[in-house]
């Protein structure tokens, strides 16, 4: 009898973990496409739309991007492959280096009958979605990355001789063999470190990817996405001389890249949105995912893109029908703001207009969000510090974009022109002034 109930306890026990483990929706299709060299890519793909190409990392396969699919695959064609080497796709001996992998994707969505997409990638994910639309940027409508850096891009030095990352050298046979058998015991120092609730990475989770980094050549396959960075680096510092010109949105985890992650990729491209996800470390959709998806989801609908296309009516440019005192107008006087797409009093994305008069100046303020701005008209006279300082103010004329971090305070005037500034951001916005500048001005 305690037999049969320790099996049914064993088998209750392993129905639950069936369940509740990583999962794509049941509806999707999949099949194992061949590409160039011979590699055999493990892909689900479905849904209706506007094509997305998923890219997972280490530590996971595309399982992990269940929580997008299910709440886009209704407006949206979903591409979801497993990467060379990682979950259900084969092991071959080389070829991990980015822009083979994107190579990879390419064959992916051309044999899927697909040519354009969108492209959103997560960790080793990130660097191969940005070969990709490195590699083919005429077939890339807009970028998502999602916490990791590029290899040979700033701050690369200094993330890859943090403590944190030491794992990028942890491989070999000897390594293997030390990792055989132990796969749980790797994979948890990934998720408790680079977590900020380790707790939020189930058991569930974890049981199913310890067996699928268990399988025979996955870990080799693995330690082989790591050895790839420094030809990956050398590749980066040639495609970054020419910058990725479709949107991006760069999205990090509170206690993981956070804002660094838009910093890093306006090294790379010239139109980049900044988002921090709250209460979260690298392991974003495991952590705090709603956020993530309702980025991601309002990115990508086609009401995003069409407002992206949109072209100013010569009204809109001369700013009637604009509101004094809106949302970036930071409460001075005569600065007037024009909408231009969602709201920057709500979470999401957002564009403004702002017309600013000649003769106008900005005291020392901070936002919370993470903004990029562009000089449409005028010369635009900006710097950055806690109290507003002449000497500290560059002269920014028309076609120059500029940055406002996350509580980074700035100050900005006119002098002789009006000027007309766009910006975007990732609301909700506000603006702080600071205290002793507001005071002294």
């Amino acid at each position: 009898m305690r037999r049969i109930a320790f099996l049914i306890a064993i088998s209750f026990t392993t129905a639950t973990v069936a369940a509740a483990q990583p999962s794509l929706p049941s509806d999707l299709r999949s099949r194992t496409i061949a590409t160039p060299d011979g590699a055999q890519i493990y892909v689900r793909y479905g849904g209706s739309g506007p094509v997305v190409l998923l890219i997972h990392g280490f530590g996971d396969t595309g399982e992990m991007w269940g929580p997008v699919v299910r709440d886009i695959e209704k407006s949206h064609t979903v591409v979801v492959p497993d990467l060379r080497g990682m979950g259900r796709s084969s092991h071959p001996e080389d070829g991990y280096d980015k822009r083979t992998q994107a190579a990879d994707l390419r064959a992916v969505i051309t044999t899927l009958g697909y040519d354009h997409s969108a492209v959103v990638g997560h960790d080793i994910g990130n660097m191969v979605a940005y070969a990709y639309a490195a590699r083919y940027p005429d077939k890339v409508e807009r970028l998502v990355v999602i916490d990791a850096p590029l290899p040979g891009i700033d701050p690369w030095d200094e993330v890859k001789c943090s403590p944190q990352t030491w794992h990028f050298n942890f491989r070999g046979p000897d390594v293997e063999r030390l990792v055989k058998g132990r796969e749980r015991i790797l994979l948890d120092r990934f998720y408790n470190e680079l977590s900020a609730h380790p707790d939020r990475i189930d058991e569930a989770t974890r049981v199913y990817y310890a067996m699928v980094y268990a399988q025979p050549g996955a870990m080799h396959s693995a330690f082989a996405q790591f050895a790839a960075f420094a030809k990956d680096a050398e590749d980066n510092k040639v495609t970054q001389r020419t910058k990725l010109t479709m949107p991006v949105l760069a999205i990090g985890g509170e206690r993981s890249f956070g804002a660094l992650m838009a910093t890093s990729m306006r090294n790379v491209a010239i139109d980049v949105t900044g988002a921090v996800i709250p209460d979260a470390g690298h392991w974003i959709m495991e952590e705090n995912p709603a956020p993530a998806v309702e980025l991601i989801r309002d990115f990508l609908s086609v009401r995003q893109r069409e407002a992206a296309d949109r072209r100013l009516t010569s009204s809109e440019y001369d700013m009637a029908g604009s509101i004094a005192g809106g949302t970036g107008t930071s409460s001075v006087e005569g600065i007037r703001t024009v909408v231009l797409k969602g709201d920057p009093n709500s979470a999401g994305l957002y564009t403004i207009l702002l017309y600013v008069p000649a003769k106008t100046r900005v005291p020392a303020h901070t936002h919370r969000d993470d903004r990029v701005a562009t000089v449409v008209s005028g010369t635009w006279y900006f710097g950055y510090g806690d109290a507003f300082d002449s000497a500290a103010l560059k002269a920014l004329p028309a076609g120059s974009y500029y940055t406002e971090p996350p509580r980074r305070a700035h100050f900005a005037e006119t002098r002789n022109e009006p000027v007309i500034v766009q910006i975007s951001g990732v609301g909700p916005s506000d603006t702080e002034f600071i205290k002793s500048d507001t005071k002294e001005h």
